[in-house]
């Protein structure tokens, strides 16, 4: 009897999917107990059709399948199914999917993705659509219910091959099982009863073999390549629980993996097609291949969606949380993957068992989703959504990096075979992917793992720094560690799995479950996914509640024309990642390797998947109603995405070897002419100073919105969306990094890290940016801003020894300059002793420490369609020195300090005032706001505006600044270790190079010092001869003639310098206020005398002016105040909230002139011991105009020119100067001061550049230079030409009247050169004025006969005017003086000044002399002729 139901449900599954079988031998075969069907061709029609997958089958079959069936103990023994040998092959189908291509039916919007994880799905709808109407009986049919509960399936050796392009990946499955078992997950036959509705299933895989391989343009595979996994073996292990005996479906499906260990290898050549494989991944899950783009790209018009579709929102959800985490671990995306096909291959061939009832298709189905999808529900079903686990755990897992090498055989025809070598591998331990859902409305993915690792092996690109024989130990391999070890943290990364003896399943207690938003954010947070991991979690959260008690039919598409249905359902998608606590260290090996991957990972030419469609904007966009506005308000879906580091260390040591040279070029896009690389020997360097980083947080949060298109199209066609929606139209990005502090720090050769010497103390800043969705739809809207960056720093401190600069320099340069060679690294041991000194050990000369501060930054930057602006503010920047004093003790030296109250200090008044300290509500130090039009040359709109406002700043130029710029390591002490040059190094490099012990480690950059050690040990003969060589080479000629073709003369240079400027200001808006900088020029070091002015500069000096009596000689120079404003401009407050309206905004260019330039109090006074004060320049103010016009000449060339006419008049207050021997000395020391320091600057050559660079600046000149020499001078370089020394030589020449034989006559006169540029470059008509009441210049000196007596000589200039006309074709300068008059004076016992001889009269200058008659009382009138004329 149970023959007449069996048989039949078992024929129609076989003979639907095989071709050719005869029902009449599968009958007579199951009637005896066992069926043996062989060489059976699947219809692969039928597996497309039922499958739904974006692949089409280019064959299967099957080679043996074999049913047993035990009829006489059904009740007792299992059914088993037998596939033998099953080979399908697949590729992606051409062209978009025909049956998706209808926008209203119930199966065509739901993604590749959806289709591909419901395998089963079509044939429970079928089922379930046309029931059988001859059921069997309950007895029968509960039997029944046993036979397949207990089904077994056996698969051996499963092949699948995928063909895409060049790319052939394969599939292997040895042996794969299925089988019911017991409570304690053995092998039983078992059934669910009425006290125990659990039943359990076991899968077992063996030896999985991954491999991928890359055919030619026939299809062959010239050579394999090593698989990417071979045989791997997992178990699965499925929990099904029934609320009673009748349910048709399981409420709680759980199905877990679990792998044991791991081991991914990847080669050179696989890694271009692993990407692709995972684009093709993303791009099926994003329905970006054969189906539309869900949500997004979707056309406007389809807006009708059944149930099935409407799912495709939430799919979408789904699919990118598996995909996410890919850019954090790689290593997760490849174990689920690997999860996700041999599962859904399991589940496909589970639809192999017979279904009698529709719950064992319910359950079928449930077997189907184990790779991440949702189950979907029928609309019409009535049956509650069951509640699905699914989880994949692996213990250990490593991705190995191989660079492959053709090894070629003695035999002409055998195949070529490759070699490879592994150079990088990453380890991760404790793996966990879990995923809840319940139906549509709830769905979760959490992923994390314990621990991992990354180390170094073998060499890389013929470096050996990894290779057995150099004994390296393992703490020198990794390079990159995060969390803990699995043997201490334990197994928690399986709680509440199935293979967790401790969860509620395996104690025979119905597991709970979080299905509420809320409930889940407080139970699962970071501190718990960290205790859990330790390493990495990601907790990925979409839910979707009916706000009116229904799930609208439209809740996934936000369309314009369904926009009632709006308010029903309320989305929501959150993702948290955190990373924990790592260490990396980015040294050359780990370096070299990553960009060797990334260089390999590049090296394809495989078209993207999905291609951007072109903007279709509609022209005519329908209002949306005000109750559709009102729902919009109410609730926007979107999608937020917090990313956390916890706590990170990153050291980058000085580069052991720098061949980025040959990699960078690959990675930007340009080929790679660099050669082949020769092997060169390798030793590590050791000490080896590095930078550390360490960073206390990292916190990045992203939002966006879910349905961004379709918003923006309903937001943008309001003529005033809220602030509330247009918020949501942008999507947001907030970067907080708290505590991030760096130092350097040195490895020693024991493997251990010195104590850091802090260069960066800790600060925290924030980054705010937001980016307008779709800006397409807001280009006529100018008031929208499309971009908003807004950036924050409370507070930065660096503080840095000389040594220490240079010890950074050196980092910076073994990186930034690459010459060719390996490396030569160099280790100054003096250097490293002094930045590291040993602990407990006094320095004998310990260097001052320069510490600089920069407080409350805040900057801004908005765009729009039609302005860019920027607005900001600095609070305040203080920059001091800290010394070896007296004692023992740290004295502080305030070097720079910003704001400070300077309006006072252009006289010397304010010594003998009381000073207030400064407060801490002083305004900000630097105050900006500037706008200009997107594009320059169309102004109709706005013009360009900068305000801008500085306070008062205070300079001490303290001579501990040069005791810290002219520190050198001694060079005695280096200590080099040489390595093997690889290929060949550049000839421009190894130039004239000096020997080896003329320089030093902070003189020179690094690659200087390389390629000056890499000439003297080579033993290649060009480097032997260069170094010997020691006259520079010269360049070659055609060099030469192209460097003075391109060379141009200053004029042009100037005359294009005026140009640019001009663009820039033509229309400007400037409104400019600095507050006067005071400068303090001390000839000694001038310590804060006291904690409470210990930043404040002018307290300082007045604190010792006061209190010490032999307080150092200083200068002080106080710069004018300057304003300049712009003609017809109010004035506005500098800070404005940008984009920003000008009530007046400059159209036309030159509207924004004559610009108005106020200078006042500029002073210069000396401060001397004992209190005394003498002024050199007393405070003096000037007005002046500047105008400029521009007119657009004819286009003589292929540029239009213009003609500029700039004038410029100068109105100056009187000018007084006084000058006495104390000063004059004060000025000869600091100028002696300040000679030296740069002579020994200049030799040392702190400031140069490389070598490479100066060499080539100087040699001879080009012999078709424009410029002339005069005698007995070298020719001037024109690249370093100035406009002053051409001038001069011009003029030298045009005042010879000699012939032509004349070594002078063929000097251009500066007539010609200024009609020559006339016609080149345009014209300039230049007009200054300047205009000065008076000058006075008093002279004092001790009176060599009289103790205790001065005498003065005055010098006065009165009504000073001058003014310049240059035009094209002459230059007129005219000068005029009224009177200039010398008088002397002789100071009295009384301190009152007396006139000296002759009344004082020394020379008198004017139109009309003193009547001679004066003279004749002294009756010496002839010793006073000679002076007057």
């Amino acid at each position: 009897m149970l023959e007449s139901y069996v048989t039949p449900i078992l024929m129609s599954y076989v003979n639907r999917y095989i071709k050719n079988l005869k029902p009449s031998d599968l009958q007579l075969s199951l009637w005896g107990g066992d069926v043996v069907l062989s060489k059976l061709e699947l219809k692969l029609d039928v597996l497309e059709q039922e499958l739904k997958l974006p692949f089409t089958f280019l064959s299967g079959h099957i080679h043996e399948l074999r049913i047993h069936v035990p009829w006489t103990k059904l009740g007792s023994e299992p059914v088993v199914i037998t596939i033998n040998t099953m080979e399908c092959i697949l590729k992606l189908k051409d062209g978009a999917q025909e049956e998706h291509e209808s926008c209203g039916s119930s199966s065509t919007n739901r993604s590749t993705t959806e289709s591909m994880k419901s395998a089963v799905k079509p044939r429970r709808v079928q089922q379930s659509a046309s029931p059988d109407p001859d059921l069997p009986p309950g007895y029968v049919q509960s039997l029944i219910r046993r036979v397949v509960n207990n089904v077994n399936i056996v698969i051996n050796n499963l092949i699948l091959k995928y063909v895409e392009d060049d790319i052939v990946l394969s599939v292997n499955i040895t042996s794969a099982e299925c089988y019911t078992v017991d409570k304690f997950w053995d092998r039983a036959f078992m059934d669910i009863s009425a006290t125990d509705l659990i039943l359990r299933k076991v899968i077992n895989f063996s030896d999985c073999t991954v491999c991928l391989d890359k055919r030619n343009a026939s299809g062959k595979i010239e050579f394999y390549q090593e698989p990417l996994l071979y045989k791997c073996s997992f178990k699965t292990r499925l929990h099904f629980t029934y609320d009673n005996l009748n349910s048709k479906m399981p409420s709680i499906i759980k199905i877990h993996t679990l792998v044991e260990s791991l081991k991914l290898s990847i080669s050179d050549q696989q890694l271009p097609m692993f990407i692709r494989i995972m684009q093709l991944g993303i791009a099926l899950y994003y329905g970006e291949i054969g189906n539309f783009k869900d949500g997004e790209s979707e056309d406007l018009i389809c807006h009708t969606k059944d149930m099935l579709g409407n799912i495709t929102g939430a799919e979408d959800e789904t699919s990118s949380v598996m995909q996410y985490p890919t850019q954090y671990t790689n290593q997760d995306t490849y174990l689920h993957q690997d999860d996700d096909q041999q599962q859904g291959w399991v589940s496909w061939a589970w639809s192999f068992v017979p279904a009698i009832v529709s719950y064992d298709d319910e359950e079928n189905d449930s077997s189907g989703t184990d790779d991440g999808a949702m189950l979907y529900q029928q609309k019409s079903q009535s049956l509650k959504d069951p509640i699905i686990s699914i989880g994949f755990y692996c213990t250990k897992a490593t991705v190995t990096f191989k660079l492959t090498e053709m090894q070629a055989e003695c035999s002409y025809y055998s195949p070529q075979k490759v070699k490879s070598k592994e150079v990088i591998c990453w380890e991760q331990e404790g793996t966990t992917v879990e995923v809840l859902m319940k139906g549509e409305l709830f769905f979760d993915c959490q992923i994390g793992f314990v621990g991992c690792q990354a180390l170094c092996l073998k060499g890389i690109m013929g470096i050996k720094d990894f290779e057995e024989n150099m004994n390296r130990s393992d703490e020198e391999a990794y390079f990159f560690t995060c969390g803990e070890n699995l043997s201490e943290k334990g197994t928690t990364y399986l709680t509440n799995s199935l293979f967790d003896y401790r969860s509620p399943e395996n104690n025979s207690v119905r597991a709970e479950f979080i299905l509420d938003a809320a409930h889940h954010k407080e139970t699962y947070t970071e501190i718990a996914g960290m205790q859990r991991f330790g390493a990495f979690y990601m907790d990925y959260l979409y839910t979707m509640e009916s706000t009116s008690g229904k799930v609208s039919g439209n809740q996934q598409d936000l369309s314009p024309v369904k926009s009632e249905d709006f308010g029903n359902v309320q989305e929501m998608s959150t993702k948290s990642l955190i990373v924990g606590p790592f260490n990396l260290r980015l040294d050359s090996s780990a370096v070299h390797r990553i960009m060797k991957m990334i260089a390999c990972a590049l090296e394809h030419e495989y078209e993207p998947y999905s291609r951007t469609k072109p903007d279709d904007m509609d022209g005519s966009r329908t209002m949306p109603s005000s109750e559709e506005v009102a729902s919009l308000e109410e609730y926007i879906p979107t999608r937020l995405t917090t990313f956390t580091i916890l706590k990170c260390t990153i050291i980058i040591p000085v580069a052991e070897f720098n061949l980025l040279d040959h990699l960078m070029p690959i990675i930007m896009g340009e080929k790679n002419l660099s050669g082949l690389l020769n092997a060169a020997s390798f030793q590590p360097l050791r000490p080896l100073p590095s930078i550390r980083i360490l960073v206390d947080k990292v916190n990045l949060e992203h939002s966006v919105p879910m349905y961004a298109e379709q918003l923006v199209h309903m937001v943008s066609s309001l003529s005033q969306p809220p602030d509330n929606l247009l918020h949501y139209c942008y999507s947001h990005c907030y970067l907080k990094i708290f505590g991030f502090q760096a130092a350097l720090t040195s490895l020693d050769s024991k493997g251990l890290y010195c104590f850091p010497v802090p260069v960066i103390p800790s600060f925290s800043t924030a980054v705010y940016g937001k980016l307008i969705k779709f800006p397409k739809y807001w280009t006529k809207r100018a008031h929208v801003p499309l971009t908003e960056c807004i950036f924050e720093l409370p507070n930065l401190t660096v503080q840095a020894t000389r040594a220490q600069t240079l010890l950074l320099q050196a980092i910076y340069q073994s990186w930034c300059h690459t010459v060719g060679n390996v490396s030569s690294a160099v280790v100054n041991e003096a250097l490293l002793n002094e930045v590291f000194q040993t602990s407990g050990v006094k320095s004998k000369n310990p260097l001052p420490t320069l510490e600089g501060s920069i407080q409350n930054v805040e900057l801004k930057y908005c765009g729009t369609s039609l302005v860019k602006c920027a607005s900001g503010t600095v609070g305040s920047i203080k920059i001091c020195a800290k010394a070896p004093g007296d004692g023992g003790k740290e004295k502080l030296i305030p070097l720079i300090q910003g704001p400070s109250d300077t309006r006072d200090l252009h006289s010397s008044k304010w010594l003998n005032e009381s000073r207030k300290p400064e407060s801490l509500l002083a305004p900000d130090l630097i105050a900006f706001t500037i706008q200009i039009p997107q594009y320059m040359d169309y102004c109709h709109n706005s013009g360009a505006v900068l305000l801008s406002s500085v306070q008062g700043l205070a300079i001490n130029v303290d001579p501990v600044l040069y005791t810290w710029l002219i520190y050198q390591p001694q060079k005695r002490a280096s200590r080099h270790i040489q390595q093997q040059s690889v290929g060949t190094v550049p000839l421009a490099v190894s130039v004239s190079r000096k020997k080896d012990d003329e320089a030093s480690v902070g003189s020179a950059p690094l690659a200087r010092q390389q390629s000056n050690q890499a000439s003297e040990y080579a033993s290649s003969p060009v480097k032997t001869k260069t170094v010997t060589e020691s006259r520079p080479l010269s360049l070659p000629v055609k060099t030469m003639l192209n460097s003075s073709e391109s060379c141009r003369s200053p004029e042009e240079r100037m005359k294009e310098f005026i140009g640019i400027v001009w663009n820039a200001v033509k229309r400007l808006t400037l409104q400019l206020e600095v507050q006067s900088c005071c400068v303090f020029l001390p000839n000694d070091s001038l310590p804060s005398p006291s904690t409470i002015v210990s930043g404040d500069i002018p307290g300082t000096v007045r604190s010792w002016y006061h209190g010490q009596a032999s307080m150092p000689g200083t200068l002080v120079v106080c710069l004018p105040q300057i304003k300049i404003m712009s003609a017809g401009h109010k004035h506005m407050e500098p800070l404005q909230e940008i984009p920003f309206v000008v009530l007046r905004p400059i159209l036309e260019e030159g509207d924004a002139f004559p610009w108005t330039i106020n200078l006042h109090h500029f002073s210069i006074y000396t401060l001397l011991g004992q209190q005394m004060t003498l002024n050199l320049v007393e405070p003096m103010s000037c007005t002046s105009t500047l105008a400029v016009t521009s007119q657009k000449l004819l286009a003589s060339g292929p540029e239009s020119r213009h003609s500029f006419v700039v004038c410029l008049h100068v109105d100056l207050e009187s000018l007084e100067i006084k000058c006495s021997n104390p000063q004059v000395q004060l000025l000869y020391e600091l100028a002696e001061i300040t000679s030296k320091v740069w002579n020994k600057i200049q030799k040392k050559g702190i400031l140069y550049q490389s070598s490479v660079y100066t060499e080539t600046m100087t040699g001879p000149a080009p012999p078709s230079s424009p410029v002339k020499s005069s005698v007995g001078t070298a020719p001037p370089d024109t690249s370093t030409c100035s406009p002053s020394a051409d001038i001069g030589t011009t003029t030298e020449g045009d005042s010879l009247q000699g012939g032509d034989d004349s070594p002078f006559s063929d000097s251009i006169t500066l007539e010609q050169t200024t009609s020559n540029i006339g016609v080149s470059s345009g014209r300039v008509s230049l007009w200054m004025q300047w205009m000065l009441p008076k000058i006075t210049i008093k002279l004092f000196a001790p009176d060599p006969r009289n103790n205790g007596t001065e005498v003065c000589v005055v010098s006065e200039l009165e009504d000073l005017s001058a003014s310049v006309d240059m035009q094209d074709v002459y230059t007129k300068i005219k000068c005029k003086i009224e009177s200039f008059n010398i008088d002397h004076y002789r100071s009295r016992t009384g301190g009152d000044w007396h006139s000296g001889h002759f009344e004082g009269l020394f020379l008198q200058c004017r139109e009309k002399l003193l009547f001679w008659g004066r003279f004749l009382v002294f009756g010496a009138i002839w010793r006073c002729i000679p002076f007057l004329y």
